[in-house]
């Protein structure tokens, strides 16, 4: 039998920012004569979340398991396993979270290192939210082998103590902290339309366009009756949309799937490089070098299997063209799980827009199901097709390319600047132009006649060519149409003067900036950001450029960017310990856990980007803000500048 051996540390708690929503419990238990397991049990108050090891890093930040002495005094086996936890949409940071409720609880198993080492210890650090405000806590342990709780003070220095005691604010009309703006946006539809948009595009591929005039033709030559004919066409658009839904659901359903993986293509680099060799080998599966396939048993057992009478064949018949398909529809579906994934939607983004891309296919073979005599309008197969997939390829590179420089900018490595980054694209629209002017032409790719739709493409190709040097050569043109997509303005080759959005004047640290604010007698925008902040590029680039919104930034504001996921270690002797009212103590040691700490000890707030207007003697001017629209924000600043006259 098992012998349990179970020490219980219980914090008080109650709903409250001095508080803690998360209580825990360690208990060891004792596997065989060698193997130990640690066990911590959180109870989590009502309408609080915990959040999961494997929860998004791009919105809350994921439970974090630290043992000491691993390998010299403990041998870990496998990570740390967790309970049943919940993946949803945070209305926090609007994004979908994986989290837990009421209760979690996680286990690690190992060994003791040596027969001399009578204790396993380490902290957790992770962060709890509820629907108006985020903590961030450490939770310390330390256990014998017996399962005896040993507790040990930790008291910071002096000098620690009092410059933690500096980053808390002597905050004034603190109640406008509980009527934060915060808008939520939904973007399901637009992922919809996008999918839409791609099945329109792989509908003029030589693997989807000839398949229209003949399933359409099966369905109403093989039943006597026309009516019978059409509604089976409709039945077969029906599972072509139901097959592409259901290729959204593991990413649903899979609790043990690591949502770092799924969610995080905007701010993790390695997975970046991934993506982006993976739609490098899209772009030449695209241009003919090679083809790229599911396996061929699959096609043939589908397509046996369409043979069945009724709804069953029907169903494997569309199955059937989602398999053959696959050569032109893969990159393309690639693309939409990129996008969708690396947005605050995750898997409920992906479903709506496979919907969207399953729709778009299937429109044709139930349109032209219902009017049959519309198929005589339809072009004719020919060369045109492989010139579509060409045109992808074009594409399918310049997303490769969005990916590497997501990876450079998370990395700060300083090789794709805004530049380098829309040159190569004006250089793949240049390419674009001369292939469809038939300047060139791809392997075993025979030459298709200069048509009018052909010309057209490529003066549409070389026009946008033209608009992305124009950018590079011209200060007015900001590249506004492909906003978020090119690095940032200030991540440039020509200008190093400012590292600020637009050209603004910000300063990095708060006191820095509040000293100048004193001086220009002006009200501080706090603005809480971070380098990899998709949210907060959008902001800067979409709302802060606005004609009406930049004047107000500029004329009437000292802006003070704090990056909070800047990993800076602080100068020597800057790095100290804080307490929280729980008794733990975190080491601060970087600019980015300075300025987080900031945030959540002064503004109750884990979410950016996220924006406070104050005087510099500490009085707030109105509710903080979040993710925006141009004429809220704009209201916002408008009144915030008000109330600092009056």
């Amino acid at each position: 039998m098992k012998k349990i051996l179970t020490s219980i540390l219980l914090l008080g708690m109650s709903a409250g920012w001095s508080q803690d929503p998360v209580k825990w419990r360690h208990e060891l238990q004792q596997i065989d004569s060698t193997t130990f397991e640690i066990q911590h049990r959180a109870s989590i108050e009502k309408k609080w979340h915990l959040y999961s090891q494997f929860s998004n890093p791009e919105g809350a930040i994921p439970t974090e398991f630290i043992y000491t002495g691993v390998d010299s005094t403990l041998v870990l086996l496998e990570g740390v396993k967790e309970s049943k936890s919940i993946t949803a949409f945070d209305t926090v940071f609007e994004m979908d979270l994986t989290y837990f409720e009421t209760e979690a609880t996680f286990r690690q198993r190992f060994r003791f290192a040596a027969p001399n080492v009578d204790r396993v210890e380490g902290e957790i650090n992770y962060q709890a939210c509820d629907d108006k405000l985020c903590i961030f806590r450490t939770e310390t342990f330390q256990l014998n082998r017996s399962g005896e709780l040993l507790i040990e003070t930790k008291n910071p220095s002096e000098a620690s103590q009092a410059k933690a005691a500096q980053l808390k604010l002597n905050l004034q009309n603190k109640d406008l902290l509980t009527s934060s703006v915060s808008e939520e946006q939904n973007s399901h539809w637009r992922i919809f339309f996008l999918g839409m948009l791609g099945g329109l595009l792989a509908l003029l591929t030589p693997c989807v366009f000839p398949m229209i005039p003949l399933t359409v033709s099966f369905f109403l030559k093989q039943q006597q009756n026309p009516k019978k004919g059409s509604q089976q066409a409709l039945l077969y658009g029906f599972f072509i949309v139901l097959i592409y839904a259901v290729l959204s659901l593991p990413f649903h359903l899979l609790d043990n799937l690591n949502p770092e993986f799924l969610n995080t293509l905007a701010t993790n680099s390695t997975l970046n490089l991934i993506f982006f060799g993976v739609f490098v080998a899209f772009a030449f599966s695209f241009f003919g070098y090679f083809e790229l396939t599911l396996p061929s048993s699959w096609g043939n057992r589908t397509d046996g299997a369409s043979q069945w009478s009724g709804i069953v064949g029907v169903f494997f018949m569309a199955l059937t063209l989602a398999i053959v398909s696959f050569s032109c529809t893969g990159p393309i579906l690639g693309s939409l799980l990129a996008g969708s994934l690396s947005s605050f939607g995750g898997a409920i983004q992906l479903t709506y827009g496979m919907m969207g891309f399953g729709l778009a296919l299937a429109f044709p073979f139930a349109f032209f199901a219902l009017f049959p005599r519309w198929l005589q309008a339809l072009p004719q197969s020919g060369g045109w097709m492989t010139t579509v997939k060409v045109v992808l390829g074009f594409l399918e590179l310049a997303l490769a390319l969005k990916f590497l420089s997501n990876a450079d900018l998370v990395g700060h490595w300083g090789l794709l600047k805004r530049e380098v980054f829309i040159g190569v694209w004006a250089l793949l629209a240049l390419g674009m132009t001369l292939y469809l002017f038939g300047v060139f032409r791809f392997p075993h790719e025979s030459r298709s006649p200069l048509g009018l739709g052909r010309k057209m493409a490529a003066t549409g190709a070389l026009l946008i060519s033209v608009y992305l040097v124009f950018g590079l050569v011209s200060n007015e043109n900001r590249l506004t149409l492909l906003s978020g997509f090119p690095p940032p303005e200030f991540y440039s080759l020509w200008s190093q003067d400012s590292d600020c959005p637009l050209g603004l004047e910000c300063y990095k640290d708060f006191e820095t900036g509040r000293a100048a604010a004193l001086q220009a007698n002006k009200p501080l925008l706090l603005d809480f950001t971070g380098w990899a902040c998709v949210n907060c590029r959008k902001m800067e680039e979409n709302v802060w450029s606005d004609a009406e919104v930049f004047p107000l930034l500029n004329e009437n504001y000292i802006l003070v960017s704090l990056y909070v996921d800047d990993r800076t270690a602080l100068p020597d002797g800057e790095a100290f310990e804080m307490t929280h009212s729980n008794g733990s103590v975190r080491s601060v040691d970087t600019v980015g856990e300075k300025w987080a700490a900031f945030q959540a000890l002064n503004f109750e707030s884990a979410s950016q980007p996220f924006y406070v207007q104050m005087t510099a003697q500490g009085a707030l001017l109105n509710a903080p803000i979040q993710y925006t629209d141009t004429q809220t924000f704009k209201q916002w600043l408008q009144q915030g500048w008000n109330a600092f006259q009056k």
